[in-house]
């Protein structure tokens, strides 16, 4: 008789966490893992901050190894090509068919890019170690997006002296944290000799820099783009699966076929109003991991996967965690500390986005939620 399979695709964070979630909720069968990345699992987050500035080397970021159980099988560097849901079979590189009972689609996201000459993005290992020696050449540097990854990237090059621009269609940060967090992260910013550019009509990259539609350009040695991701789906192509920019699941992270879900920066969730949404974030990966499996082993009796976002990013001295909805709007209640001393607990008390914000301050993560509930 044949051994019940559980088969996890993607070595990503939700990858690697619903390997370990399966044998915790007392999956007995046997496991395969196959991820196309040719090297253990990792953290993402310190890629674009310590390995970047050359504080944290590579080993630092790997997280545990799976498998040591002897009852996990771990393919590396093999890359899933398609999905055959009659069959129950996922296609890999070379033709070889993986079958399973259960399949746990956790094949992550790539970076988007703009398409230009020469431009570099931050999302592997291998990404940020040759950016960093690139930092180690140029002079100055371009980053194309005002998010959490450009901001963070645009500090550590500006922490190794290189002369940094940033350009994005809205002031830096604002549409992630709001106007009055964005304020202050745009303020060290440009304190610490960062150039921030608003382009509303967007950019078009050249070699070497970019150029704005008035015809203006934007120069550098080195340009990175920081503009999101895009989620790796096309390995499900006539599959069946509902793909909305994301494998479209409900909210027991099921992919409308039984035996099957999706999660992490994969997984494309229902909003309530008709849209499905990703939310490509460490926090999210966990949860949804965890969640996701529970629904493949116990069905409709698992717990709906409910978010609690969860957010931290540190840039140009600052250093803030969130939790609630973003962008946070308006202004704060100050709960402890100052914010011209640049260390407080924060709190938005808008009825249906609460937000609270731990800046330059020591908080458990467990207690920022409950602030935000």
């Amino acid at each position: 008789m044949r051994t019940a399979r559980a088969v996890v695709v993607g070595g990503s964070l939700a990858g690697v966490t619903a390997v370990d979630e399966l044998r915790r909720q007392g999956w007995d069968g046997a496991i395969t893992l196959v991820g196309d990345e040719p090297r253990a699992a990792y953290a993402r987050p310190p890629l674009s901050k310590g390995v970047l500035k050359g504080t944290e080397d590579a080993a630092s970021v790997l997280l545990p190894e799976i498998g040591a159980d002897g009852g996990v099988e771990v393919r590396t560097g093999t890359r899933a090509t398609g999905l055959d849901l009659d069959a129950r079979r996922v296609r890999v590189e070379g033709g070889e068919e993986v079958p399973y009972d259960k399949l746990v689609i956790a094949t992550g996201a790539r970076a988007r890019t703009l398409g230009g000459p020469g431009e570099r993005v931050l999302r592997t290992l291998d990404d940020a170690l040759r950016l960093r020696t690139e930092f180690g050449r140029a002079r100055s540097l371009l980053v194309i997006g005002g998010g959490f990854l450009g901001m963070e990237i645009a500090s550590a090059a500006a922490g190794l002296g290189l002369e940094v621009t940033v350009v994005d269609l809205r002031a830096p940060f604002v549409s992630t944290l709001g106007p009055f967090l964005a304020g202050l992260f745009g303020r060290a910013a440009h304190e610490r000799g960062v150039r921030t550019v608003v382009a509303a009509d967007g950019v078009t990259p050249r070699p070497y820099g970019a150029e704005l539609v008035d015809g203006s350009r934007l120069e550098a040695d080195l340009v990175v783009t920081a503009v999101g991701c895009r989620a790796n789906t096309e390995w499900l192509e006539g599959s069946g699966l509902t793909v909305l920019g994301g494998v479209v699941v409900d909210e027991r992270c099921r992919a409308a076929v039984p035996d099957v879900v999706a999660v992490g920066d994969v997984a494309a969730f229902p909003t309530g109003d008709g849209r499905f949404r990703r939310t490509p974030h460490w926090d999210s990966a966990i949860g949804q991991a965890r969640a996701g499996v529970a629904a493949l082993l116990h069905g409709d009796r698992a717990q709906p996967y409910t978010p609690q976002p969860y957010f931290w990013t540190e840039a140009f001295g600052l250093a803030v965690k969130l939790a609630g909805a973003l962008p946070a709007a308006g202004e704060p209640t100050v709960l402890k500390g100052s914010v011209a001393e640049l260390s407080a607990l924060l709190r938005w008390d808008h009825p249906a986005r609460p937000v609270a914000a731990a800046l330059n301050h020591r908080i458990p993560v467990g207690r920022l939620r409950a602030l935000a509930a």
